[in-house]
């Protein structure tokens, strides 16, 4: 049964089961099972069902089951699912099974099975729920609270009353009468008649074929509108209430993934806080309406989360929609740009749901785009700072002065500076190809479409008019050469490389190598996986794995690379399932010397023994303390130690844990959570314990501590692994505008890194800029290098 809200909203509360009281609203109106059959005139058998009440009934999870007549012990309820809405007064088509036979379609159906329905004799019921029923007799179906409403025809057995309702044949229907009375006797309730079909559009046999979702009834608006709906704060005042013939111009369609469409009402409230925009959820089914049309959607208000911890959608979901007339002019949109995007990012709620606060518009640019959420939006002449990806997606940012980069991005260099005019971009327009954008290039021209928000990246802007790529022609950086007496280092992240990789991915990260970073020294390694990749059969080796990619260096005209690794335990770090990745350390033995010390394993921790001499250690390669539970699941640090000119120089390769978990910055939760710190604090300062007992055996000690630490120079984790002042983070030694190595929603930011002891006092360090900005990646990081003079450290 359907009760009647605040303002004119819906409120839905349980429908009553047949039997127990004649139901008020949901009704079964009509049933025929001649459809195809001899003699008949419609193609199909249906099902027509009505809404008795004076609001809209959602058909969310019901469903309509069909028995036969003469249930045997073998016999079961055939279902078919039901969805959408029936406005008040409305009627809803449910399409079942067609014969050979007639001439006439049904109206388009609400809903459509295949159930081959008797014409003259079975048992129809309204089921709120989509399990099948299990009761095959009169009694034991008036005991089962979920039927709504039962129709008996022919000689069923099960039936409401004292007998079915008689009369069906190939020719004619069972139809309630016209005032829906409902007194639970289908032999009094129904008669036989001409069959009468009308489905949730008012259509009739052979009017049309509705294209699936318009609806139609009266023309007339309902109370709401739109900026009632979406409300002054995140949340909808309707969520989960049911809304009648909310009018709005169709602005934009989607017929891909998650279907609908977007409508924005173009007669605005004078609350900047109230979205005039909504999307329109239509399922698996292609909307019906195009851009330009006027429309009256029916419908049931839902918060759609896309994703844990993030923001929610406003949608109108089961939508009955009505075209009033199409080619309208659609309303203006907003301009996207640095006077009318805030600089500060969001509220806070110390750590809990901004949801319920007041949108501040012009304060938070959260709550600005949060107020055009569905609303038509522009930019122009936009740079591109975060490159096109896999599924369509690119960066723009609104403010060209935020933040810039050297190359044309914008740098992320504090949490509270999470800069407010990123504007992720994609387009609705399935029948041209996405642009393949590098960060720096330009959207020029104008883009406009829906303002939405998904999963990965937040507020977005779903294009109908996508503007012109420029190509500014970003290049990838080459590094220098290392000279005679420099000892050169370098950190690559290859992103899951196994075995079984395609040769051209072998080939590009070797280019990376051996061209871009001019073959280093030493490359310490992340993400290699073991021989056969994902195949999760206990392989742990990386021989293959490193045969092909020393051999694609060489062939890159490269050195012949040694390398040094230890195998994990086999699912125990981390990363893919059965890809076991792992550090490697790649050497140059022509310029440098791996000092081999056996008995580190997988489980055995390596340690810093003093000599006269300096440092060593006990194992080479080794790795620091493997059982201790900061390393639960994730790469465990591997230590060599390395002879350069006569001077013992010690690499600490890392790939501490991922982010994985953590609040995104646009979520509702705000300041996000960041839990995966807590690990990796623990693994800072695992490491920073070990280089300061390497410090205390030679306060002279060479060492590079590099790789992927999945966390920023202005983090905990680097606080922590740099605490004491054993390490410096060289990354913080370039100029702001350089400190990057990876590129996430349209922020440049920094989560490799490359440290050194106090005692490397003479080097030069270079990011090199080869993946991160471009559309075509090789990996999703960049590496890094750094050239030490070891001849003119301190302890020299």
């Amino acid at each position: 049964m359907i009760s009647v809200g605040a303002a004119g909203a819906l409120a839905l509360t349980a429908i009553p089961a047949a039997f127990a009281a004649p139901s008020a609203t949901a009704v079964i109106a009509e049933v025929y099972g001649g459809g195809g059959n001899s003699g008949a005139t419609l193609t199909r058998d249906f099902v027509e069902l009505a809404n008795a009440g004076s609001d809209v009934l959602d058909l969310s999870g019901y469903s309509v089951q069909y028995l036969p007549g003469s249930p045997s012990a073998s016999s079961a309820w055939q279902v078919t699912s039901l969805a959408g809405t029936v406005a008040a007064g409305g009627r809803y088509l449910v399409g079942e099974g067609t014969g050979s036979g007639g001439t006439t379609a049904l109206p388009t159906p609400d809903a459509s099975g295949a159930i081959a329905m008797s014409a003259t004799t079975g048992t129809i019921a309204l089921v709120s729920g989509t399990t099948a029923l299990a009761c095959k007799t009169a009694a034991d179906c008036a005991a089962d609270t979920r039927i709504v409403d039962l129709v008996g025809y022919g000689t069923a057995v099960v039936r409401e009353g004292g007998g079915p309702a008689t009369g069906a044949s190939n020719t004619a229907s069972v139809a309630r009468a016209e005032s829906l009375a409902d007194t639970d006797d289908n032999a009094a309730d129904f008669t036989a008649g001409t069959p009468s079909p009308v489905n949730s559009a008012g259509q009739t046999p052979g009017t049309g074929d509705g294209g699936g979702d318009t609806g139609g009834g009266t023309t007339d608006p309902g109370t709401l509108r739109v900026h009632d709906i979406q409300g002054t704060t995140r949340l909808s005042p309707y969520a989960g209430k049911a809304v009648t013939r909310v009018p709005g111009i169709v602005t934009g369609v989607r017929t891909s993934g998650s279907k609908g469409f977007w409508i924005q009402d173009p007669t605005p409230d004078a609350d900047p806080r109230t979205s005039e925009g909504v999307f329109v959820y239509t399922g698996s089914a292609t909307p019906a309406v195009a851009v330009g049309d006027s429309v009256l959607v029916t419908g049931k208000v839902s918060e759609y989360y896309p994703g844990s911890g993030n923001q929610s959608v406003t949608e109108i979901t089961g939508p009955v929609t009505t075209v009033l007339s199409s080619g309208n002019t659609l309303p203006a949109a907003v301009t996207l740009d640095a006077s009318s995007v805030p600089d500060a990012y969001t509220p806070t709620a110390g750590g809990g749901s901004i949801e319920s606060l007041p949108l501040e518009p012009t304060t938070y640019a959260l709550d600005f785009y949060e107020s055009l959420e569905g609303m038509r939006t522009t930019f122009s002449d936009a740079r591109v700072v975060g490159a096109s990806d896999a599924y369509g997606e690119l960066w723009v940012t609104v403010k060209p002065d935020e933040s810039p980069t050297k190359r044309g991005g914008t740098l992320y260099s504090s949490y509270d500076q999470q800069n407010t005019g990123r504007v992720e971009v994609m387009s609705l327009d399935t029948t041209t190809a996405f642009p393949a954008a590098n960060v720096g290039d330009e959207l020029s021209g104008t883009t406009t479409g829906p303002l939405d928000y998904s999963t990965y990246g937040g507020y977005n802007v779903q294009a109908t008019q996508l503007g012109t790529l420029v190509d500014n022609g970003l290049k990838q950086e080459v590094t220098r050469r290392q000279k005679g007496d420099e000892l050169a280092v370098a950190t690559y992240n290859v992103e899951n490389l196994d075995a079984l990789d395609d040769q051209e991915k072998f080939d590009r990260l070797a280019q990376g190598v051996a061209v871009n970073l001019r073959s280093p020294d030493v490359v310490a390694l992340e993400e290699i996986q073991d021989d056969n990749g994902a195949t999760n059969d206990g392989t742990v080796s990386a021989e293959q794995t490193l045969t092909r990619f020393t051999d694609a260096i060489r062939a890159a005209g490269g050195p012949r690379y040694s390398w040094r690794y230890i195998s994990p335990e086999n699912n125990k770090d981390g990363g893919e399932p059965g890809g076991n990745i792992r550090q490697v350390f790649l050497f140059n033995p022509k310029r440098v010397s791996f000092v081999d010390r056996a008995g580190g394993d997988a489980t055995t921790a390596t340690s810093v023994v003093k000599t006269r001499k300096g440092a060593t250690l006990t194992y080479s390669p080794g790795r620091i303390d493997p059982t201790s539970d900061a390393w639960d699941s994730s790469r465990k640090p591997l230590v060599g130690e390395f002879l350069f000119h006569g001077e013992s120089v010690f690499v600490i390769a890392n790939h501490f844990t991922s982010k994985g978990g953590d609040q995104s910055l646009h979520s509702r939760y705000q300041p996000p959570a960041r839990s995966s710190e807590t690990q990796r604090a623990k693994q800072a300062a695992e490491v920073n314990t070990f280089v300061k007992s390497l410090l205390a055996a030679d306060k002279d000690a060479k060492a590079v501590v590099l790789g992927d630490l999945n966390d920023f120079e202005f983090s905990n984790t680097v606080t922590t692994l740099t605490d004491g002042g054993v390490l410096k983070d060289l990354v913080t030694t370039l100029p702001a505008a350089e400190r990057y190595t990876y590129v996430y929603d349209g922020n440049s930011q920094t989560l490799d890194h490359t440290l050194t002891t106090p005692a490397v006092t003479h080097y030069d360090y270079d990011v090199v800029h080869l993946n991160a900005e471009f559309a075509d990646q090789a990996s999703d990081h960049d590496p890094q290098i750094v050239r030490i003079d070891v001849s003119r450290c301190r302890g020299h």
